[in-house]
């Protein structure tokens, strides 16, 4: 089940807005450079900002992801036509095209984390291993359990306003709900300004996301990577959040493919 601020049109057409720093991309986006990636598959691609970047230096890019509101806020962006989108996740890919051309496949923010059951991780390891050409790249980031980022994740550390165009004034904040193992549940809460309904009544308006994030350690990523066929190349600290997430480098075997 996708999550409320993806899949709800209302949330997913705020997401930009109250996202605005997207300065982790610029990781990714000199990894694509450094990798010569002229092929990318962008698994869990929302709204499709880091697509329609990559689309900008000119690569053939695929944008995939399970939030039909989310793929359609990006299918409405200037330049979306150079994007091929697909409402699925990676499996979903490789059964409707039976892609195996990609140099580089991504899965940015927390993409990799709301992939919570096992086989369903395996599953994309797998359709991201499948999607690339021998010596093509998989690059993804995770949060690292040691560093407990969910302990921040309150309302009276989170709450914000943000003028959003077209709407007005939205307050949001996090909440943690729950800590089992390694599964971490939190609650995202928006007021919107006018939920106006057929009245004419003019009332704020809350809605509400709920999120699953699965927090795995080094160790484990990097053998589910190596069962799924690739191998692990680097492991390297996220430069916007060193000693908090880490982002892994995994290669499709040039000799075995």
């Amino acid at each position: 089940m996708t999550d409320e601020e993806f899949r709800d049109p209302r949330l997913a057409g705020l997401y930009d807005a109250l996202d605005g720093d997207r300065s982790d991309l610029d990781t990714y986006l000199a990894l694509a450079g450094t990798l010569h990636a002229r092929r990318v598959l962008d698994v869990g691609c929302g709204t499709g900002t880091f697509a329609l970047l990559l689309a900008d230096r000119g690569c053939d890019v695929i944008g995939v992801d399970p939030a039909e509101a989310s793929v359609e806020v990006a299918r409405a962006k200037p330049g979306a036509e150079r994007v091929r989108w697909v409402v699925g996740d990676a499996t979903a890919v490789q059964a409707r095209g039976q892609v195996h051309d990609r140099d580089l496949v991504t899965m940015t923010a927390n993409t990799a984390q709301l992939i919570v059951d096992p086989p369903a991780w395996r599953a994309t390891l797998t359709a991201c291993r499948d999607a690339l050409v021998p010596g093509g790249h998989l690059v993804f980031e995770t949060r690292r359990p040691a560093a407990r980022a969910w302990e921040a994740w309150t309302p009276q550390r989170t709450r914000r306003t943000t003028q959003v165009e077209g709407v007005g004034r939205v307050e949001s904040w996090v909440e943690t709900l729950s800590v089992e193992g390694p599964l971490v549940t939190f609650r995202w809460t928006y007021v919107l300004p006018d939920g106006r309904d057929g009245g004419g009544r003019g009332e704020a308006l809350t809605l509400t996301s709920t999120s699953t994030l699965r927090f795995r350690e080094q160790a484990e990523v990097e053998d589910d990577v190596r069962r799924a066929g690739l191998v692990v190349v680097d492991v390297r600290e996220a430069p916007d959040r060193p000693g908090r997430e880490f982002i892994v480098i995994a290669c499709k075997d040039p000799v075995q493919g």
